[in-house]
């Protein structure tokens, strides 16, 4: 018996940083040792917010660096770019008619995005549910590793999977189910006290897994923390919260119990912590720094990763695709 498929993807909005890489890469390499993995840079997702064609093109290029510098394994999972499998919108545009406009107006996403941007509301936001329900859909995916802002479109690609089993009378595909390791989601916070680590809130806010060391020292030491230590015993305000997190991402754990002990004697020092957090940082983000370094001055490496895993998603969607033309009724005279 084959084990259980696992499908995820990524929008290429640029550099990956710390959030992004506990929240979900970690697990991604942590799962292709144990799924038939299927990982993809979404860059049809990206168009409905029409980016400058140079910058579609080397997002995606950096993110596929980037992932495999984090460690996934073309011989391990199938690794790919969505907008080589044409395969998908043949499917995007069946699972469209398969979609009520009513679920698709009650999306949380659309809503947000109708009120945010007000200007481009195009059908492509609309529709957005549909074309990540086909990203899974498309390798009858079993597992899907999500955070709680998309269990609303998970929970709306099992109604649609199930909608096209119960009309056409077939078990073909798979019901999903969200995944985790039962560990919790990691959220890793940004440097400004505020929530987590996200681009949204400004390059000063993330540390980039690209980011030199120096920059990085300047980025910690700029970090968010309080004016003073704290009267012994005193509960963390958030700022020093989010440097603790920090530390407990990347540091050792005599190093974090020290600090944690100094915060509790009231007599830490915060450019002392920021220091040792700037250094643990670097020493952990190095690695993955040089091996992205290796990978930009091996484009062969890249090109063939990436042919390796196309090939491979190819003849997973080709199959789907294929069966369900034969489902609908689309056969060959």
């Amino acid at each position: 018996m084959g084990r259980s498929t696992a499908v995820s993807g990524v929008r290429p909005t640029g550099r990956q940083h710390l959030g992004n890489y506990f929240g979900a890469v970690a697990n991604f390499v942590r799962m292709q040792e144990e799924y038939d993995s299927y990982f993809f840079v979404a860059d049809l997702h990206s168009l409905t917010t029409h980016p400058k064609p140079e910058d579609l093109h080397a997002n995606t290029r950096q993110i596929l660096i980037e992932y495999l510098a984090c460690g996934l394994d073309p011989d391990k999972c199938t690794l790919y770019v969505q907008s080589d499998l044409p395969q998908i919108p043949q499917l995007y545009l069946i699972f469209n008619m398969l979609a009520y406009m009513g679920e698709l107006e009650r999306s949380a996403t659309f809503k947000d995005k109708v009120r945010t941007q007000p200007d481009n509301v195009n059908a492509g936001l609309l529709t957005y549910p549909v074309l990540m329900a086909v990203d899974i859909l498309i390798h009858r995916a079993a597992k899907v590793p999500v955070g709680k802002d998309q269990e609303q479109h998970l929970e709306m690609t099992r109604d649609f999977a199930g909608r096209f089993n119960h009309l056409y009378q077939t078990d073909f595909f798979p019901l999903p189910e969200a995944f985790s390791y039962g560990e919790g989601l990691v959220k890793i916070p940004g440097l400004d006290g505020k929530g987590k680590m996200s681009k949204s809130n400004g390059d000063a806010s993330c540390i980039y897994l690209d980011d030199e060391a120096e920059v990085i020292r300047k980025k910690i030491m700029k970090a968010v923390s309080d004016s003073g230590p704290a009267s012994p015993g005193a509960p963390k305000s958030d700022a020093v919260s989010n440097l603790f997190d920090l530390m407990k991402a990347v540091s050792s754990e005599q190093t974090l119990q020290y600090f944690e002990d100094s915060y509790l004697q009231g007599n830490i020092r915060y450019g002392d912590m920021k220091k040792q957090l700037a250094e643990d940082m670097i020493a952990f983000t190095d690695p993955i720094r040089e091996r992205i370094r290796a990978l930009h001055a091996d484009p062969a490496a890249v090109s063939k990763a990436l042919r390796t895993g196309k090939e491979k998603a190819w003849d997973s969607a080709e199959y789907t695709l294929r069966e369900v033309r034969h489902i609908l009724g689309l056969r060959p005279f």
